[in-house]
């Protein structure tokens, strides 16, 4: 999708307007958001989502053959192995069941696309590869209908042996040190999660209960000075000091004096003063570290976003080659200069890309100032205003993708002079380039796409762009792909 950046026609920010798009200032997720990007999922799900999902798939495939009268030999072990990688893709993060009321709907919903999907997946590998043939319908439609019925059945049993396991082991008692923001996000994310199997008995705070916000007075256990006898009394289980990280010789202290007690100790690092990008726990040879701004697409993650983007730019490219070579042809009979614009910009880890597009103006700026499009903009070629409306222009960026110097969605990438402009003035605008860009992306079909006037505008931008590398998932790319089919059809957006 088309973007056109402020640079050159923006006079400089003043220092009012740099505090005005500030990090303190730019819309942020709930504490509570950013406490679940941290949470550990129980085991037990765990082990759904990475195995036995995928398992339970394959193995209702292998069970119904036998009814079919099918042998089960190379083009079904094929089928088999493909069920099992669709679904450890499309099946990943959805658990059925769960607590949350209306949530478990959302889950249902998301598990039901998710397979409809993987059956889609299938059928069409089976068409365009030939092998469709080989098959046997009521078979294959009978393991479509009854593999779902299988994970569902198999999600409510889990449910029903945590809340039996939950039932016989009783809950363990929980206490927070630190009546703070994250103090409290905790308090919430306990109660709201009755299979943590854990009971909040209350805070253990100095600080008077007319200080502490949000805090009832039978919340409030006592000061931290007689913590220690009170742990003993009551039989606490486990003890989450949530103290700030200034705070770090009066936690030192505290721990010291519950060396005396039975207590299970947990710290809650006070790092949720940062914008956490995909937050997680790791090791650096057996050392632990908190990763606090990390890409979402390593490891499994990284091969899905890269098969996808591979196999979905093939078929693009395969089905409008010819829109693509008459829009080429149209761009050199209608003006002097060639076909392709390219243009460096910053890739994944700022790395300097080439970009292709359709050149679409009579200059080729690619230098330390680069002057947006505007409407009734004096360079645009004949063609130009309706390439960049209709983002036709952005087409040969598909052979960016095929290269691995871009993605189908993400970040959109900005002239480089823009970059080194707006990282100056909007904090955490450099983390949009964890990323490879893409071609169209989340800020864009939010409506943040074409002249952006104001650095407000850009920090909205910016806000989007964020939001796509916390929440990534294969799902939010394929809504993104068809959100901006549908708004290029329709001419949504001020490109000019």
């Amino acid at each position: 999708m088309t973007d056109n950046v402020l640079y050159a026609r923006q006079p400089m920010a003043a220092a009012s307007d740099v505090h005005a798009v500030s990090h303190h200032e730019l819309p942020a997720p709930t504490m509570a958001t950013r406490l679940s990007e941290l949470e550990k999922i129980l085991p037990l799900t765990t082990l759904f989502k990475s195995f036995l999902d995928p398992v339970l798939v394959v193995l209702t495939l292998y069970l119904l053959h036998p009814w079919f009268d099918v042998a089960f030999s190379g083009f079904e072990v094929l089928l088999a192995v493909l069920a099992f990688l669709l679904t450890i893709v499309f099946m990943d993060g959805t658990f059925l069941f769960m607590p949350g009321g209306l949530r478990s709907w959302h889950e249902l919903g998301r598990f039901l696309g998710g397979w409809g999907l993987i059956c889609s997946a299938i059928l069409l590998t089976g068409y365009v590869s030939g092998l469709a043939a080989y098959f046997y319908p009521p078979y294959i439609l009978s393991w479509f209908a009854l593999a779902p019925c299988t994970l569902l059945g198999s999600h409510l049993l889990v449910r029903l042996l945590l809340v039996r396991s939950i039932r016989r082991k009783g809950k363990r008692k929980v206490a927070i040190v630190g009546a703070n923001a994250a103090g409290q996000a905790l308090k919430k994310r306990i109660l709201d999660n009755p299979y943590l199997n854990l009971e909040f008995v209350g805070f253990f705070d100095d600080r008077e209960l007319s200080r502490l916000d949000g805090i009832e007075a039978s919340e409030l256990l006592c000061g931290l000075p007689e913590m220690p006898a009170y742990l003993a009394e009551h039989g606490i289980h486990k003890v989450y000091i949530s103290l700030p990280m200034s705070s770090q010789p009066r936690v030192m202290r505290l721990l010291d004096e519950l060396q005396d007690s039975t207590s299970s100790i947990y710290f809650v690092p006070d790092f949720f003063i940062f914008d956490l990008i995909q937050a997680h726990v790791d090791h650096v040879a057996g050392i632990p570290v908190v990763c606090i701004c990390e890409s979402p697409f390593r490891g499994l993650k990284a091969v899905i976003k890269r098969m996808s983007d591979v196999v979905f730019a093939s078929l693009i490219l395969a089905l409008i080659w010819p829109v693509m070579l008459v829009t080429a042809l149209a761009v050199r009979l209608t003006s002097k200069g060639p076909a392709l614009f390219k243009q460096r910009r910053y890739g994944a880890d700022g790395e300097s890309i080439l970009v292709y597009k359709f050149r679409s103006m009579t200059v080729m700026e690619d230098g330390a100032v680069v002057t947006q499009a505007k409407k009734n903009d004096q360079r645009l070629t004949p063609i130009g205003g309706f390439l960049r409306k209709s983002s036709l222009d952005e087409l040969p960026q598909l052979f960016n993708v095929l290269e691995g110097k871009m993605s189908l969605v993400g970040p959109r990438p900005h002239a480089n002079a823009h970059n080194e402009y707006y990282r100056k003035l909007i904090k955490g605008y450099m983390i949009r380039h964890k990323v490879r860009p893409g071609i169209t992306g989340w800020a864009q079909v939010n409506g943040c796409r074409g002249e952006t006037d104001t650095v407000e505008q850009m920090a909205q931008r910016i806000r989007y762009d964020l939001d796509y590398l916390r929440h990534w998932s294969l799902f939010m790319d394929i809504k993104i792909i068809f959100m901006t089919v549908f708004k290029v059809l329709r001419r949504d957006g001020n490109a000019y």
